[in-house]
């Protein structure tokens, strides 16, 4: 299977870099991974709402042309749907079973993600009702990724 990360703004921190870069390396047994980044927009300190709406919009278009027609989508929303990791590798473990050969993962940036963007997902997952930035956020759902296969793989992992 195919998976492929697309973010909205790039890694700046080292320690943040090499957790992905080790997770990269972990899921490789398990799956092909594609990380695909997209610039973030900045947004002012006391943004409007029509600015906001703007930056989404710009953000929304760049992440949209990054998603391939035949990949199923899953957003990581606030609002989307809690799922323990068992419920998740569930989750994948079906999709691939059911002949899904590429999940994107879409991970928006400080605003979050446009409603094109929303309306587009197959499925929208949220980790928490906590806001975690998008740089921690992408090293947590790699972790839960490889997490995932090791549980469908009936291999140890952390509880």
């Amino acid at each position: 299977m195919k998976i492929t990360v697309i973010t909205v703004g790039k890694l700046k921190e080292k320690f943040f870099c090499e957790a992905v870069s080790e997770y990269g390396k972990r899921l490789g047994r398990y799956c092909r991974l594609e990380i695909k980044e997209t610039a973030d927009e900045k947004t002012p300190e006391k943004a409007s709402e029509v600015q906001r709406e703007q930056i989404l919009q710009k953000e929304g278009e760049r992440v949209g042309r990054l998603i391939p027609e035949d990949a199923f989508v899953i957003t990581l929303e606030i609002e989307g749907k809690k799922l323990s990791s068992e419920a998740f590798a569930g989750e994948i473990e079906r999709l691939g079973v059911s002949g899904t050969s590429h999940i994107v993962f879409v991970i928006g940036g400080s605003l979050g993600l446009h409603h094109t963007i929303k309306e587009r997902a197959d499925l929208a997952v949220s980790f928490s009702d906590m806001t975690f930035p998008h740089q921690l956020m992408r090293v947590i759902l790699l972790e839960q990724i490889y997490r995932a296969y090791r549980i469908i793989n009936g291999e140890p992992y952390h509880k």
